[in-house]
């Protein structure tokens, strides 16, 4: 089951979506997949790479996303897309695919499965982690599926949303349960 909410935030629009356990695939069970539109117009990679940076995601890698299903049971992920457009199917075989834009940010909570299905045009995405985090990369069928989902619980809140800092939209669908 997915459940996808669109909530217009006083920085703009974002997207979320809430996906469900997809097989070997854990997701996360409390926070959703987060979709910023066209949150830098005409974007660079420089340009992405100094908002996440600034927003203490340092930025990790230009490139692609694997056209195979994987996850960071250890770490959460920002998709920047400078050039091109791809689309992904998050959360697994049967989960949600999201068409993405130069300009567009995905947050991916810990446990969020990816792959990307397609792609037009030369592909250039900036991806970054929060500060400290070493990010595995886990890919069914050879992940340790119940082992990897406790450790995808102990990943704590991001100090601050990669796009709009400590006080983004990030928090209000991310919420930090005691006890948890």
């Amino acid at each position: 089951m997915i459940v996808a909410v669109a909530h217009l935030h006083p920085k703009g629009l974002v997207v979320a979506h809430l996906l469900a356990p997809g097989g070997a695939i854990p997701n996360h069970p409390r926070w959703p997949l987060l979709v910023y539109p066209r949150v830098v117009p005409n974007p660079t990679p420089e340009e992405f790479e100094a908002l996440f940076t600034r927003n203490g995601w340092p930025a990790a890698w230009r490139n692609g996303v694997f056209p195979f299903h994987h996850y960071h049971s250890n770490a959460h992920e920002a998709l920047g897309v400078y050039e091109g457009e791809v689309t992904v199917q998050f959360g697994g075989e049967g989960g949600v695919e999201v068409a993405a834009r130069p300009g567009d940010v995905i947050v991916l909570p810990a446990g969020t499965g990816h792959k990307k299905i397609s792609s037009r045009g030369a592909l250039g995405v900036v991806g970054a982690y929060p500060q400290g985090a070493k990010p595995d990369t886990c890919m069914p069928p050879f992940a340790r599926t119940t082992k990897n989902a406790q450790n995808v619980l102990k990943v704590a809140l991001p100090p601050a949303d990669p796009v709009h800092g400590p006080r983004g939209p990030l928090f209000e669908h991310w919420k930090w349960y005691k006890g948890l």
